[in-house]
């Protein structure tokens, strides 16, 4: 096959007949279109890279299409997606976000000879006081994988017991907190929940909010409704309260399965034990053992003796140790795995939860691990994951580009997360939204509560692409923290009818977004020199802040404004420069402007999206 360079080349060179047009069309039938897996944002040299041609290439046909990128900029997916048919590509879409079920990626287009059964991910929630712990402990105990002599030694986030000649995964998880957090660094890492309720206690808030963030991952749902051996147990109850939260069980004509347990005398545990094998056959559960192995961060620390240990659960393919491997944007290789019994491991398959040694840093819960081919590319990728993450937290969903999303078919509604000042106000806001529902937009409420917004809600909202709104009450300073690192938009009000104004014009496509102007230092004009016959430059002092390149700048004489305008030049010395900081000493020009004076006082200003 001709090189694609040449290709390229040739295109470049056609200028006219039709005998020679249709020369070049057949060679252009000749050229055989390859399939070709992009990420969802790729530097121009790492793409020149992987479709075999120049950045310079690469970078020419942008601009046919109407872009302009330098060799380290970063380009999206789409747009990647226009110009690869030039160079023999056709780029494959991106894997969808389901926002659940499965733990690895999609099977559909792997070779079914490759596929193998492997075992559920189970995770379980509840408020607390309800059982959990005792409820792991329970299984743990009597279910240990065979050849764990003395039971299990050590706890690494994550284990698996044998049951009936099949292994299942427990992700030992301290509540929705975490299952979220990890959901929302795109781990789809449970296949099922399980829903603990007291029949003594009944749904409680927690339990309220962890039906909600199990609803949002979109996994099956099986309730354990513990503490059945109590004198005041009222399993009923508990069945007519889930009703009314949407989850109806299976014996009133719903697919919800209920079932009665003891956590403390372990009755009933075998049934949940049956249930989950069964809802995992239902699913068909499988991985492709022959792909690069991929797994997903439970949980990572520093041991005194071992440096930094991390619990990874396997996706799909098989990690062994010696591996080149990239988690979130860290690197590392695998120096040592143990299993949760803590004996040596040489290969991890999928399902399988592993501690690892090698890795350069403590990764978050959620955090992606890949095997790289070397060295090499795993630091390439580590880069990559980096850049990747900083695009996604800059382009999170604001209540402004709604409109846009949903017609994009980015999105199918507006999901919210509301928070309210009282119990009371919940029905009425709830009731309110859902009257804006149409036939082509809707509104999604993801969760919904009394109390302020905290970081359990901001890493919801950023798991489920939620817009959070406090109707009368504030987020914390964590939340306010996390949301600005996180990219969630959080929105407050006090009045109802303004609240319904602004979604409703947002799935109109119709509300503006809102900036604010931050001043970010001053400087004095202290020298004027003459650059050519017409250019001026300014030569200052910083007082206070910063002078940036991309700053706005407003010039004051005597505290008047002369002038306004963007920064052409801005040195520190002979060096042009990004910024020059206070105590500092810098020159700069500005479009359109000339008339400085000794003693002019710069401005400068940046324009800022409120949030």
């Amino acid at each position: 096959m001709t090189n694609r360079t040449d290709a390229i080349g040739y295109q470049d060179q056609y200028n006219g007949t039709a005998d020679e047009y249709e020369d070049y069309y057949e060679y252009e039938e000749d050229y055989e279109i390859e399939p070709l897996e992009v990420p969802r944002a790729i530097a121009v040299h790492d793409l020149a890279e992987l479709m075999e041609t120049t950045p310079v290439e690469v970078i020419k046909e942008f601009m046919r299409s109407g872009y302009m990128f330098s060799i380290n900029e970063v380009v999206q997916h789409d747009l990647v997606a226009e110009i690869a048919p030039a160079f023999g590509f056709e780029v494959l879409p991106l894997e969808e976000d389901t926002g659940g079920g499965s733990i690895v990626p999609s099977t559909e287009n792997d070779d079914p000879s490759m596929l193998a059964d492997r075992p559920p991910v189970v995770t379980i929630l509840g408020h607390v006081d309800h059982g959990k712990t005792t409820l792991l402990d329970t299984i743990r105990k009597t279910n240990v994988v065979e050849g764990e002599a003395g039971g299990i030694t050590q706890h690494i986030g994550a284990y698996q017991v044998n049951y009936e000649e099949g292994l299942i995964t427990f992700l030992d998880t301290p509540g929705h907190e975490a299952f979220t957090a990890m959901r929302a660094r795109g781990a789809q890492v449970t296949d099922i929940a399980i829903l603990v309720v007291a029949a003594d206690d009944g749904i409680m808030p927690q339990t309220e909010e962890a039906i909600n963030h199990v609803k949002a991952a979109g996994v099956p749902i099986v309730v354990a409704i513990n503490k059945v051996d109590r004198p005041e147990a009222d399993p009923e109850r508990v069945k007519r309260q889930l009703a009314e939260r949407d989850l109806l069980i299976e014996e009133w004509g719903g697919d919800v399965i209920a079932l009665p347990v003891s956590a403390l005398t372990g009755d009933g545990v075998d049934d949940l034990l049956d249930n989950i094998a069964v809802v995992a056959e239902v699913s068909e559960l499988k991985a492709n053992v022959s792909k690069s192995a991929r797994g997903v961060v439970v949980e990572a620390r520093i041991d005194r003796s071992r440096g930094t240990v991390t619990t990874i659960l396997v996706q799909t393919g098989k990690l062994r140790v010696g591996d080149n491997v990239v988690v979130g944007s860290l690197r590392g290789r695998v120096r040592a795995m143990l299993d949760d019994s803590g004996a040596p491991v040489k290969v991890a398959t999928p399902s399988q939860p592993v501690e690892i040694l090698g890795i350069s840093g403590v990764p978050e819960a959620g955090d992606i691990l890949e095997v790289a081919e070397d060295e090499r590319s795993a630091r390439q990728l580590a880069e990559q994951r980096l850049r990747e993450s900083e695009m996604e937290r800059a382009a999170g969903p604001t209540l402004e580009d709604v409109h846009t999303r949903i017609a994009a078919g980015e999105v199918k509604a507006l999901n919210l997360i509301i928070k309210t000042d009282v119990q009371g106000s919940i029905e009425a806001v709830k009731g309110a939204l859902n009257g804006l529902n149409t036939e082509q937009t809707r509104v999604n409420i993801v969760h919904i509560a009394s109390g302020a917004i905290t970081e359990s809600d901001v890493m919801l909202g950023l798991a489920s692409q939620a817009i959070i709104v406090g109707f009368n009450t504030d987020p914390g300073q964590g939340a306010i923290a996390l949301a600005n690192q996180e990219g969630v938009e959080i929105r407050r009000y006090d009045i109802i009818y303004n609240l319904l104004e602004d979604v409703e014009r947002a799935l109109a496509g119709l509300l503006e977004p809102v900036y604010r102007d931050i001043t970010e230092g001053h400087a004095t004009i202290r020298q004027i020199f003459g650059v050519g016959r017409r250019q001026k430059v300014a030569g200052f002092y910083v007082n206070d802040g910063q002078i940036r390149r991309n700053s706005t700048i407003h010039v004051l004489r005597g505290g008047r404004n002369v002038f306004s305008g963007p920064v052409s030049s801005l040195k520190h010395f002979r060096d042009d420069v990004r910024e020059v900081n206070v105590g500092f000493e810098g020159g700069l020009m500005l479009d359109g402007f000339n008339d400085f004076e000794e003693g002019d006082v710069l401005e400068a200003h940046r324009s800022e999206r409120v949030r």
